[in-house]
């Protein structure tokens, strides 16, 4: 698949003068660009926390609905690592090691995705063809669901507002059991073709999917019984997607964003990338300091896109500089 490239046919300064804005505003505050001990402390929270319901879940076989909360509590963190710690960490922005920042992504594989298929799916086709139809795997939810105005429109479509509650529930689902599996074996994001990957890297994949066999399905049925854990699972599965499709969705498909497409004869869209971004991403609840800290600041998602390898926690301050700046230039901010 040829992929579109972005052209400046306005010749704007806009993406240049930006970067030397926010650049300015770390160099005179001193800050680092990465994540900081609170952020660490998230992180050791969250999975201290998940490992701890976790055991006691499946090791203490405590009362029915107590084990009930428990996984409910289990699949936030679940999305709660996966928005703070992974992301983060896939990013090259959880710390200034770069150590720490792999170990930081490789959350993805402990809980039983893959870092490799999320860095090939998110950091490189999303981040850069941003609800690009075709392309942005993101928004390919064919049949069931149109994510844009491009895409068929089928009977169907005129309910999905009704069973798209449904559908979200089982993003974790679909994303652990057939999402990874087909990019493996097509090794493809859509028609997008994935980084070559070494030995380590098909070990790694291979893996994180026994490993969470192993310590997600295989013991707790044994430990627990069949029925118990099929109930405990689905009860975790299913919140987590349910919370990860609301936080993805409320970032690009919404009213307000944009779903540009390529001219046909040159297969290029006619915009600088960082306006490309700003007009396909939506900031939402951004004055929300405890929804910020849950969802690893994403509800600035527009900071997150035009500077994925800067920081979550840095976004409320740089997004005053980006909002300013996209008044200077007459660029729509959208939150």
């Amino acid at each position: 698949m040829v992929t579109p490239k972005f052209v400046n046919v306005q010749g704007s300064t806009f993406h240049q003068e930006l970067k030397k804005r926010v650049n300015n505003y770390f160099v005179e505050t001193k800050k680092p660009q990465t994540g900081n001990f609170s952020l660490y402390f998230k992180a050791v929270l969250f999975w201290t926390f998940y490992i701890a319901l976790y055991v006691h879940v499946v090791f203490y076989t405590p009362a029915s609905w107590i084990a009930i909360v428990e996984c409910l509590i289990m699949g936030g963190l679940t999305a709660g690592i996966g928005f703070n710690v992974m992301h983060d960490g896939g990013h090259g922005s959880f710390s200034p090691c770069k150590t720490w920042n792999k170990i930081a992504a490789f959350s993805a594989n402990a809980l039983g995705a893959s870092a490799i298929m999320w860095n090939n799916k998110h950091n490189i086709v999303h981040h850069t063809y941003t609800n690009i139809d075709g392309v942005d795997d993101d928004i390919e939810i064919k049949p069931l669901l149109r994510m844009c105005p491009t895409q068929k429109k089928y009977k169907i479509h005129r309910f999905q507002h009704i069973y798209v509650w449904v559908l979200y529930t089982l993003l974790l689902i679909v994303w652990l059991f057939i999402s990874d599996y087909k990019k493996y074996f097509t090794q493809k994001v859509g028609d997008v073709p994935l980084k070559p990957m070494s030995a380590y890297d098909h070990f790694a994949f291979w893996a994180a999917k026994v490993g969470y066999a192993f310590m997600m399905i295989a013991l707790p049925i044994y430990l627990i019984g069949f029925l118990s854990w099929m109930v405990g699972f689905l009860v975790l599965t299913l919140f987590a997607g349910f919370v990860l499709s609301i936080v993805f969705q409320l970032a690009h498909t919404v009213e307000e964003t944009a779903f540009p497409v390529a001219a046909i004869e040159s297969n290029k869209i006619e915009n600088e990338w960082a306006i490309h971004q700003i007009e396909t991403t939506a900031n939402f609840a951004t004055k929300n300091k405890l929804i910020s800290w849950l969802v690893g600041g994403l509800n600035f998602q527009i900071e997150h896109h035009l500077f994925p390898k800067i920081s979550h926690i840095h976004y409320p301050e740089i997004s005053k500089i980006i909002k300013n700046t996209c008044e200077e230039f007459n660029v729509k901010y959208i939150e």
